[in-house]
């Protein structure tokens, strides 16, 4: 599939971005109200006690649409963009690498190679994830932000992912989007590394002797995706944390103050806040996102290659 002349290789790289985008879909459907658990809990902990907690207050207070799925427009934004741009990139990235390491194809890559394709991807999908990211924290911590400046008979205003970004740019300017970048950057990078490292390795742990990674089935593959998703996220996750803080509470400090901030105000574990609900979103969230993933791309590649 690969290395087949100029045009093979943008036909490659298209069908790694729409297989990429559809994963990404299929992600956020799975994942978005524990999505939004995580960021409440992340940006504002001493309002809930645990998960449950988050949960139930949310679908309450705001119900399923507008409590638990908030901020879906902004994530199905930001996941077709990131997803999109991650996998295209790690196409090429893998190639990159496999010229590196003088690796004849993509497909004698080690798990650690692969780890390095997704380090160098997400600096790319980065800059597609941070403004869409920011949309969708603010989105989703919109009534706790509120609740702090409301007068007590006062109503928690809906504003819609484009009337948020026209105030942000009203305000900030375009740096006001990429508020965050440094963070996103932290986060997305080294996650990638272990996010498809442990997916490759995952995969080749699962194949049988003298079977290729790329045959061992929708449910071996769904068991890789959701390894790399909960090694991305132990990973990364004070990171997010921070990231989420900066965003939501518009702050201007180094990632390393607010982090620091954190720490000594909030104690360690206030960096793995939200950490639960984000475990239960990955496992089936990534074991989706690489099923469609991989099977989409399968398909288009017999039907386009």
């Amino acid at each position: 599939m690969h290395g087949k002349g100029e045009g093979s290789g943008f036909k490659t790289g298209v069908i790694d971005l729409v297989a990429g985008s559809l994963g990404g879909i299929a992600l956020v459907y799975v994942s978005q109200p524990m999505d939004t658990v995580k960021v409440k809990m992340q940006t504002f902990p001493h309002l809930y006690q645990n998960m449950i907690d988050c949960t139930t207050s949310t679908f309450k207070r705001d119900g399923f649409i507008r409590g638990l799925y908030a901020g879906t427009v902004p994530a199905l934004i930001a996941n077709v963009a990131e997803n999109s741009v991650v996998f295209a990139a790690y196409g090429a990235c893998q190639n990159l690498v496999a010229t590196v390491s003088r690796k004849p194809t993509v497909a004698e890559l080690t798990a650690l190679d692969n780890a390095t394709a997704g380090f160098l991807a997400a600096f790319f999908s980065s800059f597609t994830l941070c403004p869409t990211e920011l949309i969708k924290c603010k989105l989703q911590a919109l009534r706790e932000v509120q609740q702090t400046n409301l007068a007590a008979n006062e109503k928690v205003r809906h504003i819609s992912p484009y009337q948020l970004t026209k105030q942000i740019l009203r305000a900030e300017g375009i740096p006001g989007m990429f508020r965050g970048l440094t963070s996103t950057f932290a986060r997305e990078m080294p996650g990638y590394f272990f996010f498809f490292g442990g997916y490759e390795a995952t995969r080749e742990l699962l194949a049988k002797p003298g079977q290729p990674k790329d045959e061992i089935g929708p449910l071996n593959t769904m068991v890789a995706g959701a390894v790399g998703g909960v090694a991305l996220w132990t990973a990364i996750f004070p990171a997010d944390v921070i990231k989420s803080r900066i965003q939501v509470q518009s702050l201007t400090h180094s990632m390393t103050r607010v982090g620091m901030d954190i720490f000594r105000k909030e104690g360690f574990l206030a960096l793995y806040n939200g950490l639960q609900p984000t475990i239960v979103r990955t496992i089936p969230a990534t074991a989706v996102l690489f099923v469609v993933y991989e099977y989409s791309k399968k398909l288009m590649t017999e039907l386009f290659m």
